[in-house]
């Protein structure tokens, strides 16, 4: 998706600048699709661990909404603009659909499991390209969501890692 840059006084070429703003959208766009997709398990889980799974995906849900932020905001940042419509979304994004058939809390959390693993891997990509842009900033930002996409992977994961 082309951005057109606003003028800005960042020092960082513009060059740079623009292709920074492209790989911060596609995240962005996943991101969105991954906060969705943890509301989705949030609202429809259901069974013995009903609670504190809802409690769990809400608070998971939370901190992706925060790394959507931080993108959105970097974006501006670099004078750009960032584009988080549905339908931006819905055709940007790179997870797989949610499953909209599920309700079982074991579904749940290995369907969240794997777009919070698949976001993961992307965040862990971007921070290579932005490396080859020269633009630390960026680098640092998608390694702090990195970070904490691993560790809300954790949480989740943990409810499918218990041995009987």
């Amino acid at each position: 998706m082309k951005n057109t840059l606003h003028r800005t006084k960042n020092d960082l070429p513009e060059a740079s600048r623009t292709k920074a703003v492209e790989l911060l959208s596609s995240r962005l766009s996943s991101c969105i699709d991954l906060y969705m997709q943890t509301k989705q398990a949030h609202w429809t889980v259901k069974g013995p661990t009903f609670i504190a799974l809802h409690e769990l995906f809400d608070k998971v849900g939370e901190s992706v909404e925060d790394s959507v932020d931080e993108i959105a905001e970097r974006i501006v940042q670099l004078g750009g603009t960032p584009k988080g419509t549905s339908q931006v979304v819905a055709k940007e994004t790179s997870l797989k659909p949610y499953p909209l058939d599920i309700t079982n809390g074991t579904d749940h959390v290995d369907a969240l499991s794997s777009a919070l693993s698949a976001f993961g891997s992307q965040a862990r990509s971007a921070i290579a390209l932005a490396t080859e842009l020269d633009d630390a900033d960026t680098a640092d930002l998608f390694t702090q969501i990195s970070r904490e996409i691993d560790k809300q992977l954790w949480f989740v994961e943990a409810h499918a890692q218990a041995k009987s």
